[in-house]
């Protein structure tokens, strides 16, 4: 059984909550002047109701306090366990991906890489509704987009927008650094994994290789590969051809996978040439991923001010009547004892 969870959004609020023994200290009753009651039979009646009238000036003192101070039920922080990972899409959002498969501008039914990568996607993380899910674009230089959650429409909101228009330069390092932040604060036991669509590689410098290197030993992740070759361009498996150096500056897909391979990770790289190959591989990654995952979640709030500022109007509304329905005994008497 869970507990119900209150919280205030003003607590400076909460201060003011000492007047509501103020009608325990003084009576808002009239006085009578008579000098003795002590031969006035006890009336528990008129206690009840006097212990009533106090109660409910106290009542309603706190309730208009509660409702100036925020009062809200829920936003606890709930603990969910699910199947699944924590999956970090790394989206190349260079201006080559706006590109077909073919190398060209999309013309008629054509689709970019980018399309085709936003489709497959989509149908990806749809199939997948207990993973936590961020997404990280890179092109001149690395973008935040969507950090890890299992909101499914987030996701699908950030995909929608990976075909918009990008920039010339790939920055995979930036990206992937970016990328491995995601998974700074998830839980230890859950399994990360790293997918980055590209078409194209850059070369790393030595000094962020080793940066990225310690950053991955410290949370170990699942890193995927999925390659969308432009037809008749080098492919990240291609051995370097006669008369070209097998170097990082004229070889970066295929030094990038060498760099890949070298952290010590499980790691898969693939090759799509279309559509079809690029489905494949994404469906590959669907049923290789799927591990008991831990994570928290922050429940919805409910704003309880209009129902305090009731529970105020009613306690007034009573004093009210009971202030109306007082009568003075004392002049009452003095006036039948004249006639």
């Amino acid at each position: 059984m869970r507990l119900l969870h209150f919280a205030v959004l003003r607590p400076t609020w909460l201060w003011f909550g000492i007047l509501a023994i103020l009608p325990w200290l003084q009576s808002a009753q009239r006085r009578s002047g008579w000098p003795w009651l002590g031969r006035v039979p006890a009336d528990p009646a008129s206690s009840a109701l006097n212990i009533a009238l106090r109660a409910i000036g106290s009542l309603g003192t706190i309730a208009f306090v509660l409702a100036g101070a925020g009062l809200v039920l829920g936003g606890e922080v709930i603990e969910r366990i699910s199947q699944g990972a924590h999956i970090a899409l790394l989206i190349d959002r260079s201006s080559s991906m706006n590109e077909t498969f073919a190398g060209r501008a999309p013309n008629g039914g054509e689709e970019s890489k980018a399309a085709a990568a936003k489709v497959l996607l989509s149908d990806f993380v749809a199939r997948r509704a207990h993973d936590r899910i961020g997404l990280v674009a890179f092109s001149t230089a690395p973008m935040f987009v969507l950090p890890l959650t299992e909101h499914q429409e987030a996701v699908h909101a950030a995909i929608d927008a990976i075909d918009r228009p990008g920039l010339a330069y790939t920055d995979v390092a930036r990206g992937l650094a970016m990328a491995l932040s995601l998974f700074e604060d998830n839980d230890a036991l859950a399994s990360r994994v790293v997918v980055l669509v590209s078409d194209g590689a850059a070369v790393i410098d030595r000094l962020v290789q080793d940066r990225l290197r310690s950053e991955i030993a410290a949370r170990p992740l699942h890193l995927y590969w999925l390659f969308l070759r432009t037809q008749g361009g080098p492919g990240i498996f291609d051995a370097p051809e006669a008369g070209v150096a097998d170097i990082p500056q004229e070889m970066p897909e295929r030094h990038l996978i060498l760099y890949f391979k070298s952290l010590g990770i499980p790691y898969r790289a693939f090759e799509a040439a279309d559509s079809a190959e690029l489905a494949s591989a994404i469906d590959e990654i669907d049923r290789t991923e799927s591990l008991p995952i831990r994570y928290t979640e922050i429940g919805p709030q409910h704003d309880l001010a209009a129902e305090m500022f009731a529970v105020a109007a009613v306690a007034a509304a009573l004093l009210g009547a009971a202030k109306l329905a007082e009568v003075r005994l004392g002049t009452t008497s003095r006036r039948q004892v004249g006639t």
